[in-house]
């Protein structure tokens, strides 16, 4: 520590006599003698304190931006939101759209190209709007009335067989075995199992355990639209089954008798009328076991 302090004073020129004639005799004097020498031709400028704080100011680099952690959360919430978004609206066109019309009700629908679809009672279909324009294809389970706004191919499949139009106006059926195509307006091309016919306004056509049935009619649109239904030479099984769907009832029939045909109307706003009319017509009594179930029994 002596030997430090004393370094001190001898570079600012403090020592006294003694101090400094005992500094000289030390071993490591010369060495210190040297680097005085050579120091002392150093020139250094000024320190200019003002200017050297202006510089500093001047290259200091922009503070980080920090986000509190709340708009952390606000921005991952968004990108959340924009990539829900995003498939949501590929499902959207990607995946089939349905429509249907449960038991006792119809449904009324467009689609992409503004074509009217009303489905009747028990009925559903499935379709894609992606690339609709082009591709104007669905399928039906059940009954519904269609027009067709005009454009390319419009086509309508079934388990049962197929019917291809351009712009027009026709119902198809699809019950269990029973397929029928009615057409109101222009043409329809009817495909059933190998065979292939069309069908032009007034027409229709009923395939029914590979069995056709080939009619005019003289309606102007399907009557079920109309709150009927229409029966052409139809066993008491699918009219019942039928009735079934429009008023949602169950029905239980205890009758001998099931080979007659019906052909006729039947009510769908009005279900004491149908059940007269079925009564009466096959010789039954019906009775109201409650609100959802009716029974027919032989008289």
């Amino acid at each position: 520590m002596k030997k430090d302090r004393l370094l001190a004073k001898w570079l600012s020129n403090d020592l006294t006599k003694e101090e400094l004639a005992e500094f000289e005799r030390s071993p490591d004097f010369e060495k210190y003698q040297k680097i005085k020498n050579y120091t002392a031709h150093l020139e250094v400028d000024d320190l200019d304190e003002n200017d050297m704080l202006s510089n500093i100011l001047s290259q200091k680099k922009a503070a980080p931006k920090v986000f509190p952690l709340y708009k952390k959360w606000m921005f991952r919430a968004a990108a959340i939101f924009v990539l829900v978004l995003g498939i949501t609206l590929v499902m959207k066109f990607i995946v089939p759209e349905t429509q249907t019309a449960n038991y006792g009700e119809k449904t009324t629908f467009s689609l992409p190209d503004n074509s009217e679809v009303v489905l009747n009672s028990g009925s559903e279909i499935h379709y894609k709007k992606w690339n609709w324009d082009n591709n104007r294809h669905l399928e039906l389970k059940g009954e519904a009335y269609f027009r067709v706004a005009k454009g390319r191919r419009f086509e309508v499949h079934t388990n049962l067989g197929k019917v291809s139009v351009l712009g027009t106006q026709f119902n198809v059926k699809v019950r269990k075995n029973r397929f029928d195509v009615v057409c109101y307006e222009g043409r329809v091309k009817v495909n059933y199992a190998n065979t292939q016919m069309l069908l032009t306004h007034g027409q229709s056509v009923s395939f029914e355990n590979g069995k056709q049935v080939k009619r005019n009619i003289i309606a102007m649109q399907p009557e079920w639209m109309d709150n009927q239904i229409c029966f052409y030479k139809e066993n008491i099984s699918s009219l019942l089954d039928e009735v079934q769907r429009q008023y949602n009832i169950t029905i239980e029939l205890n009758a001998k008798d099931t080979t007659s045909l019906f052909t006729g109307k039947l009510p769908t706003q009005d279900l004491d009328v149908a059940l007269q009319i079925i009564s009466t017509t096959y010789h039954l009594k019906a009775k109201k076991v409650s609100k959802n179930k009716i029974i027919f029994d032989e008289k």
